[in-house]
Order: C-alpha cells, then sequence, then structure tokens
C-alpha cells in the first residue's frame, strides 16, 4: 500500500532500533581547552617558533588557572619592574604599577631554595649554553659526565629558551632564571635546578626585562609576602603547592649550575 511499509520490513527495523539502543555512546571529544581557562589564555601555551626552532606547546593536562601567568593584585613597595620570587609559594612577581603584578608559576630546585636577598641581572641569554658543575658530575657522573664540555642551547637544553643571571656586588651568584626542557616541572619543588618557568613564560618574561633589573628573592619566612595588603595575615600555605626545602639542606650542601 503506497505511503506505509511492507510488513515483512517491520522486524528488521525494530531490531535495527533496538541495536542503536544498545550501542555504547561515542567518546565525549576532548577539549583542548583546560577547565576553567579560556582558549584566548590557553592560546599563550602553544606552539612557538623562535627562529629556526619550534617551541612546542604545553600540554594541556599541565595548564591551570594557578599556573598560567596573569596579572595579579601585588602589595609590594619595591618599584615596577622589579622582579620578586618566591621559592616557597612557586611563584615570581613582576611587579606593575598600581600594586599590581605579572605572576608566573615556576619550579624550584634545591638551588633556588639556597639563595635569598638582592640580586641584580646584568646578562640577559637567548638559548643559553649549560655547563654542569664539578659537584654535579661527581655526585651522578653517568647523568652529566657526558655533558663536563657543556651543551649548545637548544630544546634539549635544561636552560631552556631564554637565562637572566643574577649577580650581586659585582659578582655571579650562578643563580639564573630560565626556562625548561621539562613542561612537567612547573609548580613544583625538584631535586636540581636554580628558578625555571615554561618557555613560553620565559619568553615573555625576558622581552619585559632589561639588563640592570633589581630581583628580591624571600626567604621561607617571608613566602606570600605582598599577596595581601600590609597588616592582614596570610593564608595558610596550600600542601601540595607550597613546600619546603628537605630537613638539614643548606646552601653550603647545595650545588650550583654553571651556565655561559
Amino acid at each position: 500500500m503506497t505511503g506505509s511499509l511492507p510488513r515483512r520490513l517491520l522486524p528488521a527495523l525494530a531490531a535495527l532500533a533496538l541495536l542503536a539502543a544498545c550501542a555504547p555512546e561515542p567518546p565525549p571529544t576532548r577539549s583542548a581547552t583546560p577547565m576553567g581557562l579560556s582558549p584566548q589564555i590557553a592560546a599563550l601555551y602553544g606552539p612557538v617558533a623562535d627562529g629556526e626552532r619550534i617551541i612546542p606547546a604545553v600540554p594541556p593536562q599541565y595548564l591551570s588557572a594557578d599556573k598560567v601567568r596573569r596579572e595579579v593584585d601585588y602589595f609590594t613597595d619595591q618599584p615596577p619592574g622589579t622582579i620578586v620570587v618566591d621559592p616557597y609559594a612557586r611563584y615570581l612577581y613582576l611587579v606593575q604599577p598600581g600594586q599590581r603584578a605579572l605572576r608566573y608559576a615556576i619550579a624550584v630546585g634545591r638551588e633556588g631554595r639556597g639563595f635569598s636577598g638582592e640580586a641584580v641581572i646584568p646578562i640577559k641569554r637567548e638559548w643559553p649554553r649549560w655547563i654542569p658543575t664539578k659537584s654535579m658530575i661527581a655526585e651522578d657522573p653517568e647523568q652529566y659526565g657526558p655533558w663536563k664540555d657543556g651543551m649548545d642551547g637548544g630544546l634539549s637544553n635544561p636552560l631552556g629558551a631564554r637565562a637572566l643571571y643574577l649577580h650581586r656586588d659585582g659578582k655571579d651568584t650562578y643563580y639564573r632564571i630560565h626556562g625548561t626542557n621539562d613542561v612537567s616541572s612547573i609548580g613544583k619543588a625538584t631535586s636540581a635546578g636554580c628558578i625555571r618557568l615554561w618557555n613560553q613564560d620565559i619568553l615573555d618574561l625576558y622581552a619585559r626585562v632589561s639588563l640592570g633589573t633589581q630581583v628580591v628573592v624571600l626567604t621561607e619566612a617571608e613566602s606570600g609576602k605582598g599577596t595581601v595588603p600590609a597588616g592582614r595575615a596570610l593564608p595558610p600555605r596550600v600542601a601540595g603547592l607550597n613546600s619546603v626545602a628537605p630537613p638539614g639542606e643548606t646552601a653550603a650542601t647545595m650545588f650550583f649550575t654553571e651556565s655561559f
């Protein structure tokens, strides 16, 4: 009959409908934008062409609202343009006018917790060369021995895309603010190294910082200073985001990374 299905097709259609109902739903499409971050913010950590090198994107699973660079309230007497490093909260602040700062997430090694006070940046380098110290080679000859004569700058170099060199009283402190070849380390306390940022962030910071920039590195007792107005109590540290150096570890027991 015109306009109706033959009776013999009805069982087949019913079977197809049942199969469709029983079939598993397709897996959800995984968003390339981390939860809570706008596409514009996430795009800041995409691939970057730097000369002939392509810096890889930071994988989305490592990005979060507390790690991406952003402008925040920052209550300090330091003049705009000063860098304040808080190794124990694992943040670096570039002071801006009006009690504001650009905040960058960092990774901190033993060396990063063994230096505090004031310094100045007299040297900036793109794709810096890295040389492990004698103590590093003695401690782990298998890992560092092959690089005793140095490693040229590049994507596999632990200093990353840029380095800012800190001096005090005209002498090199061997303390560096630099990029990294280990994107998973940012926001963590690591076994070795100074202060490292994602390469996308060190590129941004490097472009904003001029020679002669003043740097202040906070002590553990000063950690969190500037994040609330003067006179207000600091919030308690969050376990896993803020940690201290291992017991008994002092600057005298740490080794520094030479880089030229």
